[in-house]
């Protein structure tokens, strides 16, 4: 038998206290444990849960530095280093925008803050959109590239070549 995860061990003693007519308090209180943190029956399973609990809590404002150094030792956790040169990210990154297109492929126009979007929709989108920024903060940082550093050029040189209308 395999070994029985803590939150498997509380829903058999809250089926246990309840079969032997434990005090209705207790039972209840057994079970709030149960309900409040779910079952994950695998190992895997638990530890996608907890990492979906902490991202879920809403995150602060990141910087693109804090998700390079994230991205970096996620890679160097997975042993994946070796597979991001240059050329496999941004070939990864063109398949995550096909994805992101795909989501707006057959809608047509869509009016701005998306109203008439399922939150399940809106989740995907971020997911996708997520996935592209990801891969762009990492081949950024592969290639040497200092991301916010250009992106602030851009801007300026984009305001240079395309002033505003004086008012």
């Amino acid at each position: 038998m395999l070994p029985l995860s803590v939150h498997e061990r509380v829903l058999l003693i809250y089926l246990y206290a309840c079969s032997w007519q434990i005090p209705l308090p207790l039972c209840e209180s057994i079970k709030s444990l149960f309900v409040q943190r779910g079952v994950r029956n695998t190992r895997k399973e638990r530890a996608k849960g907890e990492a979906m609990e902490k991202a879920e809590a809403k995150a602060p404002d990141v910087s693109l530095k804090e998700l390079s150094n994230r991205l970096e030792e996620f890679a160097k956790e997975r042993d994946w280093e070796q597979y991001h040169s240059p050329r496999n990210l941004l070939l990864a990154m063109v398949g995550e925008v096909g994805e992101l297109a795909e989501i707006f492929m057959w809608r047509g126009e869509v009016a701005k803050s998306l109203p008439n979007w399922e939150e399940s929709e809106k989740e995907h989108l971020g997911e996708e959109l997520s996935d592209v920024l990801l891969y762009l903060i990492r081949l950024s940082d592969i290639c040497g590239i200092d991301l916010g550093d250009a992106a602030t050029k851009k801007i300026v040189k984009n305001a240079i070549k395309y002033p505003a209308k004086a008012t």
